[in-house]
């Protein structure tokens, strides 16, 4: 046996480690038959919670811990547990509606996400790539709180998890208030910077070869933020979409950040990746690449797929095995 003092020698590394590493415990509480939101602080763009209640598991997304607008709610399970919608500013119309019969149960904990990237709203149901409710709000707002709460005859209890099953993914930002989005996820922070003409920001990321260095960037495209490549001595980020190959003279580049790329087949997307855009229907996009010809090209992942694409030569092409980016710090 050890003396008490080497021991200690042995354990203090370990408590050390511990301590330093970054422990998040889910959020539990039980809510009433009262319509008065509990209010938790966000810092990434995504929540994820499980609620167990008979119908009327209603989700505020405000700037403060309060009832103020702007802010929009979610309500999933309402009308008798018939539908889900979302509502801005408690006012009529509901700006999204869906059917949803038996979404929400008394006897056991249904999973849920809401994610918000550049004022698109999107809410799904756990282990779902694909939304059920989308709505773009055309007035975004900071997101920095969200709030839970059951009413109409129902009580609930309810899970809230920190961490994204996708790794976190980009915060909103307000159209022209803000020159940067931040990132932060299980990888750490990043920054996609706006950018124009073939500009590279300083500690841009970049994720592949051509003839010359090709950077990560996306752009908005058809409805969707679709992750590609920048080529900077063409003046665009090109991305794959529709069987086409499409440049755009505006995108965003990702920055301050160190990474790595993990080899995938098909759907297995690891946990740690971090969405970088969605589709025009909701479905989150990885970062993906393949070597192709010679060149190491940036492209998307789309999971329900199972496949990278790449812009290339003017086409969209399809991979089944490539690399997915993972941001490490």
């Amino acid at each position: 046996m050890l003396p008490m003092n080497q021991h200690l020698v042995v354990v203090f590394p370990f408590l050390k480690r511990v301590l330093q590493k970054k422990i998040i415990m889910p959020i539990t509480l039980d809510t009433p038959d009262k319509l008065e939101y509990n209010f938790h602080p966000v810092r990434s763009g995504i929540v994820n919670f499980k609620v167990r209640a008979p119908k009327d598991a209603h989700i505020a997304l405000t700037t403060g811990p309060h009832e103020n607008d702007p802010m929009v709610e979610v309500f999933i399970g309402g009308w008798e547990n018939s539908k889900s919608v979302i509502r801005k500013n408690r006012t009529k119309p509901d700006r999204a509606e869906t059917p949803t019969p038996g979404v929400l149960s008394a006897g056991e904990f249904r999973g849920f996400w809401i994610r918000w990237t550049d004022g698109i709203i999107t809410v799904g149901r756990e282990g779902e790539v694909a939304a059920f409710l989308i709505w773009e709000d055309p007035q975004p707002f900071p997101i920095n709180f969200v709030g839970v709460c059951t009413g109409w005859g129902a009580s609930g209890s309810w899970i809230i998890e920190n961490d994204s099953p996708y790794g976190g993914v980009s915060a909103q930002m307000q159209h022209g208030a803000v020159s940067a989005q931040m990132q932060h996820g299980a990888g750490g922070a990043a920054c996609w910077v706006p950018a124009s003409g073939g500009q590279v920001p300083v500690s841009a990321v970049q994720g592949g070869q051509d003839s010359e260095p090709l950077y990560v960037a996306r752009a908005r495209h058809e409805g969707a933020l679709i992750p590609g490549k920048l080529a900077p001595s063409h003046g665009v980020c090109y991305i794959p979409w529709g069987g086409g190959e499409h440049p755009h003279s505006e995108y965003e580049v990702l920055c301050g950040c160190s990474t790595m790329w993990v080899p995938v087949q098909g759907s297995a997307i690891p946990p740690q990746a971090q969405p970088a855009g969605e589709t025009e229907g909701g479905e989150p996009l990885f970062v993906g690449r393949v070597n192709h010809e010679g060149a190491v090209t940036i492209g998307k992942v789309q999971p329900s797929h199972g496949t990278c694409y790449i812009s290339y030569a003017g086409q969209e092409l399809a991979f089944q095995s490539y690399e997915v980016l993972i941001i490490t710090s």
